[in-house]
């Protein structure tokens, strides 16, 4: 399967060393995917994974039942170069699993419910959305504290991962949540997005009148020099709806029913 293919690929990344510039975590497992690859029809997509995926609010790395994913210690090697393919399994395995175990439902709740009228989830035996990164390693720092040259890095040395799990899926649509990866994509894709100002979707400011919201529609074809052999169809919005100070009920009401509209065009 392309996926056994590339996590190995990833492993022989991490004990090369050539990330470690990078702030790459180097004892976390590269994750592709949160939830099921095969399943799904639709995707959200990220930058990196957490830290927090990796390590409690001190920094110290989850274990027993509030484990996420696996580590050099939960696999009892010293590097990634001992990984044979039991334990290659037992990080497609963490991935695939994902949202049966221990996921960060404090952020992958608030995602669904703006696509659940979608009638698509992250939850049950038969879900058909799974969550999705540009880059598959998690980072001591977070994102938008890398620094531009080191995102840039990243993406560039990772970007054709995203590339490889599109082209070998039926995933139809993306979901952007945010900016950021609004701007990641794009640069991974070459691909500049449709954008368009919603007045709506503008968040309250005291001193101000207000951060405007924009969605983003396209469609991508490749992506880190990967051609998908397909059109994938990607709706974005600029609020990160986790993060992003002031988003109202009323906003996310909005996004919520923009993505309905447009996911159900494509995916019914």
């Amino acid at each position: 399967m392309i996926v056994h293919k590339l996590i190995s690929n990833l492993l022989l990344q991490m004990e090369s060393r050539n990330l470690e510039s990078f702030s790459v975590i180097p004892w976390a497992q590269p994750v592709l995917s949160f939830g099921s690859i095969a399943q799904s029809k639709m995707a959200t997509l990220g930058l990196n994974p957490s830290n927090r995926e990796f390590v409690d609010q001190y920094g110290n790395e989850l274990t027993g039942g509030a484990r996420r994913f696996h580590t050099l210690s939960s696999l009892d090697i010293q590097s990634w170069s001992e990984a044979d393919p039991r334990h290659k399994k037992s990080l497609f395995d963490a991935c695939e699993n994902y949202f049966n175990g221990n996921p960060y439902d404090n952020w992958f709740r608030a995602l669904e419910r703006i696509f659940s009228g979608s009638s698509l989830s992250y939850y049950g035996m038969f879900a058909e959305v799974c969550h999705l990164d540009i880059v598959p390693f998690a980072t001591f720092e977070k994102w938008g504290e890398l620094g531009p040259s080191k995102r840039s890095g990243l993406i560039a040395a990772t970007g054709n991962t995203l590339g490889n799990i599109l082209r070998h899926s039926n995933i139809e649509v993306l979901i952007l949540n945010g900016q950021s990866v609004i701007e990641a994509l794009q640069e991974a894709s070459g691909t500049h997005l449709n954008r368009k100002n919603v007045p709506g979707w503008s968040l309250p400011r005291k001193n101000s009148g207000g951060v405007k919201g924009f969605s983003y529609k396209g469609k991508i074809s490749q992506v880190g020099g990967v051609c998908l052999k397909r059109d994938v169809n990607v709706l974005g919005f600029n609020h990160n709806i986790q993060s992003s100070f002031g988003v109202t009920s009323k906003v996310k009401s909005g996004i919520t029913t923009w993505i309905t509209k447009n996911t159900r065009e494509v995916l019914c």
